[in-house]
């Protein structure tokens, strides 16, 4: 019995301690029926040195009841049972903890198995429990020693891998709708009032008498007479509602309600000035009080030049000196286009060469989208007109509009007040660009 169960002690020994890369499975792992089965021998051999070692006790009491001592053939059958039952209880000790560990393995593989059949697959990541089964093949044809299998997780942008790493770059600055250049108001002289109506003296009488006159003559008399003229003060304004809501989370969102509020008056106001019909509430803009264009005659008017050449000399017979034009861009572009000839490609007025301040005839060109194509105006506007300014933009906010109180909206309202004083309409004169 003792020879037969020597080997098994020493086998179970050395198996439990021995480094877990020499016993051959996938990546060096025993596999758990072997490791049981041999548990379950050394058990049985445990209990049987157990036996043993209870017996050779009881011997040795009985000889030491008998003779007063044990003699030294029982202490070393007492001494070699004792060795051996420590030897196997520490081997049973390391077989069970290599039993739980694999077993313990072998779960997490089950385990990764089933998230990789329900997750990893789906994003392209290969898991451990894929990598495994798409190499059944090797492992099938595996008869011992070492086993590798290659296992590419790659991180990539897909979610769940290196995806929820990613954040992208977000610009605040909004980007705007474009704005019109607004530029006919500079063109008038500047002012300010304090009244809701404005009013100036116009002389409206000029009779000029002087003439020579001889010793003893008599003088003749000039006439002279001042008028009242009054320029009513208009108010242009609009509102727009937003919630509280999108006031208190979005930090920009009161600037840019601002901004926008505050454009869309300066381009009514711009509207207003240059064409207001003057019914209502409208202003009287220049194009309504500009006298009308005729042409000088005898004179060429075949072309947008000619006919702006004699805009001017218009202006000059009224004895004002024109200073500025304003054209739409698509008929500023036809000037500068112009050619000398069918077969000359040289340019009559443009030079594509040179970036220069529009003009034409000597006067400043302001091309803007505020005059309507095919029309124009020419002369000198400082003299023909003051703008007035009683109030500036104001830009107000209130929910005491409507329902807003208990809607939690806020109402926004941008408005301003100016009059426009036509002093001297014969400085300016409108016209078009139609010929016959």
């Amino acid at each position: 019995m003792k020879k037969v169960m020597m080997p098994a002690i020493h086998l179970a020994a050395m198996a439990a301690h021995v480094p877990s890369g020499v016993i051959g499975r996938v990546r060096q792992e025993a596999s758990p029926g072997d490791t049981e089965k041999l548990l379950k021998q050394v058990s049985q051999q445990l209990d049987m040195i157990n036996g043993e070692t209870k017996k050779t006790a009881e011997n040795a009491l009985n000889e030491a009841k008998r003779a007063g001592e044990v003699s030294a053939e029982t202490k070393a059958a007492a001494d070699k049972a004792l060795s051996q039952q420590t030897e196997l209880s520490k081997a049973v000790k390391s077989l069970t903890e290599a039993l739980e560990g694999t077993n313990k393995k072998h779960l997490e593989l089950a385990q990764q198995f089933a998230d990789g059949a329900g997750g990893s697959k789906a994003t392209g990541v290969k898991s451990l429990g894929q990598a495994v089964l798409e190499s059944h093949d090797k492992i099938k044809a595996f008869n011992g020693g070492t086993l590798s299998l290659t296992v590419n997780n790659a991180i990539t942008t897909a979610a769940g891998s290196g995806g929820g790493l990613i954040y992208h770059e977000e610009e605040r600055e909004p980007v705007r709708m474009p704005r019109r250049r607004l530029l006919v108001r500079q063109l008038l002289t500047q002012g300010r009032t304090s009244s809701d109506l404005v009013t100036y003296r116009k002389q409206v009488i000029r009779t000029n008498a002087a003439a020579p006159v001889a010793e003893q003559g008599t003088y003749q008399a000039s006439t002279y007479g001042w008028g009242k003229a009054t320029a009513q003060v208009k108010k242009i304004g609009h509102i727009t509602h937003v919630s509280e809501e999108a006031l208190a989370d979005a930090d920009q969102l009161r600037t840019e309600i601002d901004s926008e509020l505050r454009y869309g008056l300066d381009l009514e106001e711009e509207n207003q000035i240059l064409a207001g019909d003057g019914t209502g509430e409208n202003l009287s803009g220049l194009l309504n009080e500009a006298p009308a264009f005729v042409a000088a005659g005898g004179l060429p008017n075949a072309t947008r030049i000619d006919r702006l050449r004699l805009a001017i000399l218009q202006i000059a017979l009224e004895d004002y000196v024109a200073a500025a034009m304003v054209l739409n861009p698509l008929d500023w572009a036809a000037i500068e286009l112009l050619k000398v000839s069918g077969t000359d490609n040289r340019y009559v007025f443009g030079n594509p060469a040179t970036g220069n301040t529009p003009m034409l005839w000597g006067k400043d060109v302001v091309d803007t989208n505020s005059m309507t194509a095919g029309e124009w105006m020419a002369g000198d506007f400082a003299m023909a007109a003051t703008y007035y300014d009683r109030s500036e933009v104001e830009v107000l906010f209130s929910t005491e509009h409507g329902t807003n109180f208990i809607e939690d909206m806020v109402t926004v309202k941008a408005r301003k007040r100016a009059a426009l004083a036509h002093k001297r309409p014969l400085a300016i004169v409108q016209g078009d660009f139609t010929f016959a």
